[in-house]
């Protein structure tokens, strides 16, 4: 069972807040609230130290302060800031993280320019019938969360939380 939520809370969160990211522009706050609560209660339980489990808190700390910051400064949506931090308990602070905040930035940019030709030839999709949701069309934002989740999904199996719980199981 508790492998069952290490293998399957992140992703499906990440999943979900792509989808209604792109759908409706908004990251509903019970997906990170899940992210963050589940965590908390499977990590005692996961083989982590008390310094590991430090170290997974730090990394929210860090992700979080950076995210508030540029919160503040209107580069990023309070979704995406909350996401990031949730998603980044689950790396902790390593390689997997880095990797997984590197993804992402790559997958955002590439995302931001496929968005802008989108909306720059909307009349021409609305023609051939391509149906699209009109949040994405006419929003002044970028639904980031399909970049963060699918860097997540990419990044997500190289987590030291997910090789242990692979090693604790046998494989």
């Amino acid at each position: 069972m508790l492998s069952a939520v290490v293998f399957l809370v992140l992703p499906i969160c990440l999943v979900l807040a792509a989808l209604t990211d792109f759908l409706e522009m908004k990251i509903p706050n019970r997906i990170p609230l899940l992210l963050l609560g589940s965590f908390l209660l499977v990590a005692p339980f996961t083989g982590l130290t008390l310094t590991e489990f430090g170290w997974h808190l730090a990394a929210a700390a860090i992700v979080f302060s950076v995210c508030f910051t540029l919160f503040a400064i209107n580069v990023m949506g309070g979704g995406d800031a909350k996401l990031l931090t949730a998603a980044a308990i689950w790396f902790g602070l390593n390689h997997a993280l880095l990797e997984f905040l590197i993804v992402t930035a790559f997958f955002g940019g590439v995302l931001t320019v496929l968005i802008i030709m989108l909306r720059a030839n909307w009349e021409k999709f609305a023609v051939i019938g391509v149906p699209l949701p009109q949040t994405l069309m006419v929003a002044n934002k970028i639904p980031y969360a399909i970049a963060i989740g699918a860097a997540g999904l990419i990044s997500y199996p190289q987590a030291p939380l997910v090789i242990s719980t692979i090693k604790g199981l046998g494989l």
